[in-house]
């Protein structure tokens, strides 16, 4: 069963709001076996939407269109399905009610307001119970398309609580199940090849995908069938191949953010972390306190931009800085023992690098970061090398020190 997503207004098209709808109800439909092919996203044009919505409606089953339903001259989604499929708006005593009851108190009734209880006359509407624009449901040739409010908070609640339990209730779905595998220590090309002839041998229910990101890759493996049980098996066989080729390689099977993982570990093992950091500036510890709970095993960080932050509050050596420089293995691994010491942690992570867009040399260009992760006495190091950009160099680096920490503790 396969659906597309239309999301309307200028507005995301010229990056003043991102769309997050579409990833929401890709992600939720997809657990009910619904897989979006395509979003498009357009202008607040007549022609356009219309456009759009032939193109969708010849492709997919199911239609599912954001935005443009407000009470202002621009939101114009309403009088140009109508346009479409061929009806007129009328007024609707129910979608006056609910009006009336969301704008209670808050927003004095005006013809604006009241304009949002006209609704086309041939299709079901939907009661929106947390906002005043009505959802519109409409059937044309088996299949629906479904005008839903652009606000997230209005489409996710009606996404939940009607339009996905409705199509359920209509269209017979497949069973689509995904187990992903977090996997390090191999650039993307040579994981591929040493998974090609184990991939190439997938039952034809089978899809893998590769989903790199710094530092890791995740395999995603999706079964597609009628029969639950049966893709589940297949799943699970070829999971169990996969385990076998790359061991411990994997970090993880539940796409489980790395944070999270560390989290988890250190709680079980019952240590404590510290971060030191230059050239990511406190991220790796902002990831790490992202998680509820961190208080039980993260104990603070250091941020050393500077030089005379290193050698006071980390104890590194001037001589150190001076022979080898700040970008350097003597160095991170001397940040991270001081991260250790002053803040009395079982372990540490530390980074120094240059994160650019200027500041590298031809000895160290711009996205040389050294990093070390500490476990108890053991410390592994890392130079990570080649400029992604500024943000790109310093999300690897992150990307890296966590890889690596997770990777001491497991």
């Amino acid at each position: 069963m396969f659906a597309e997503i239309i999301t309307i207004g200028d507005e995301l098209l010229i990056g003043q709001v991102t769309d997050t709808n579409s990833a929401w109800m890709g992600r939720e439909l997809n657990k009910v076996g619904i897989e979006v092919i395509r979003v498009v996203s357009v202008r607040d044009r007549a022609d356009e939407i219309i456009e759009a919505v032939d193109a969708s409606m010849k492709r997919a089953n199911i239609v599912l269109v954001t935005g443009g339903l407000g009470p202002t001259k621009d939101d114009i989604t309403k009088q140009t399905l109508c346009k479409y499929f061929g009806t007129r708006l009328i007024f609707s005593e129910a979608a006056f009610e609910n009006v009336k009851r969301v704008l209670a108190g808050k927003i004095p009734m005006n013809a604006l307001n009241k304009s949002q209880a006209m609704v086309p006359e041939d299709c079901i509407v939907i009661n929106n119970r947390v906002g005043s624009a009505s959802v519109s449901w409409f059937e044309k040739d088996g299949k629906v398309l479904v005008s839903m409010p652009g606000v997230p908070q209005e489409m996710t609640t009606v996404m939940s609580e009607e339009v996905i339990p409705r199509l359920c209730a209509k269209f017979r779905t497949d069973a689509i199940i995904h187990r992903t595998f977090t996997v390090q220590n191999y650039p993307e090309s040579v994981l591929a090849e040493k998974l090609e002839s184990w991939e190439m041998a997938l039952p034809v229910c089978l899809k893998l995908a590769y989903l790199p990101k710094p530092g890791l890759i995740r395999l995603r493996l999706t079964g597609r069938g009628q029969n639950r049980s049966e893709v589940e098996a297949c799943v699970d066989t070829e999971s169990a191949k996969l385990e076998a080729i790359l061991g411990e390689d994997i970090l993880d099977e539940e796409d489980t953010p790395i944070e999270i993982l560390i989290g988890e570990l250190l709680k079980k093992k019952n240590l404590t972390l510290s971060t030191a950091e230059s050239c990511t500036g406190g991220s790796i510890a902002a990831r790490i306190t992202s998680v509820a709970g961190s208080s039980e095993y993260f104990k603070g960080s250091i941020v050393a931009y500077a030089n005379e932050v290193k050698t006071e509050l980390l104890g590194v050596s001037m001589e150190t800085l001076e022979k080898r420089g700040a970008v350097s293995e003597e160095t991170v691994i001397e940040m991270v023992k001081g991260a250790m010491k002053a803040l009395k942690t079982d372990c540490a992570v530390a980074t120094s690098g240059i994160a650019g867009p200027s500041g590298g040399t031809e000895e160290k260009p711009v996205g040389t970061v050294w990093i070390a992760a500490a476990y108890k006495n053991e410390i592994v190091t890392m130079k990570q090398e080649g400029d992604c950009g500024r943000a790109g160099n310093v999300q690897c680096a992150i990307q890296n020190a966590l890889s690596m920490l997770c990777g001491k503790l497991k």
